[in-house]
């Protein structure tokens, strides 16, 4: 029986996120699995992966064959370079002290980057909610002007408009008090 680590979807349409199976590879891809080892969630930024690292490090040493995109999952979480180490203390080119050491560090260095990472998209959501709102400030500001000219404009035209009512109103009465015979 060939066993494949490989991704079973779940979720719902345009929304998906996968569990990381070790099964058959006759079996559907949804269908019969031997074991769970995680669940992958590519909808998060940065994707969420929640993985049991010994037993997919178990399977990968009974032989298991990850497809494309679990190899890079087990890539990104370290698995392979575990195997890697474990390898090089069977054949005795490194001690277990060395690889534990190896191990932390690139651990380590992994954290830095993800948390960098996300300090990073933090600080672009805010700067970009920041200049929405002063984007949003110029538009308030500029139909405020456009307001306050338009209601200028209108006392204007209206005061004219009085003071052209007032000449009128005063003219009939000139020429009423000229002629009294009228």
């Amino acid at each position: 029986m060939a066993v494949k680590i490989r991704l079973a979807r779940h979720g719902k349409k345009n929304y998906a996120f996968y569990h990381i199976v070790a099964a058959d590879s006759r079996a559907p891809r949804d269908g019969r699995f031997i074991e769970l080892l995680g669940s992958y969630n590519p909808n998060t930024n940065p994707a969420t992966i929640n993985l049991d690292a010994e037993k997919a490090l178990k399977w990968l040493n009974n032989g298991a064959q990850p497809s494309d995109t679990c190899r890079r999952i087990l890539s990104y979480e370290g698995v392979l370079l575990k195997k890697h180490l474990q390898g090089g203390v069977l054949k005795g080119a490194l001690t277990q002290e060395a690889a534990d050491q190896k191990w932390e560090a690139w651990k380590a260095e992994k954290a830095a980057k993800v948390s960098a990472k996300k300090q990073n998209l933090s600080a672009t959501a805010k700067a970009a909610a920041k200049e929405s709102l002063a984007a949003e400030a110029k538009v308030n500001q500029e139909r405020a002007e456009a307001i306050a000219k338009r209601k200028a404009e209108e006392a204007a035209a209206k005061a004219a408009e009085e003071a052209a009512a007032a000449a009128a109103a005063e003219a009939p009465a000139e020429e009423t008090a000229e002629n009294p015979e009228a």
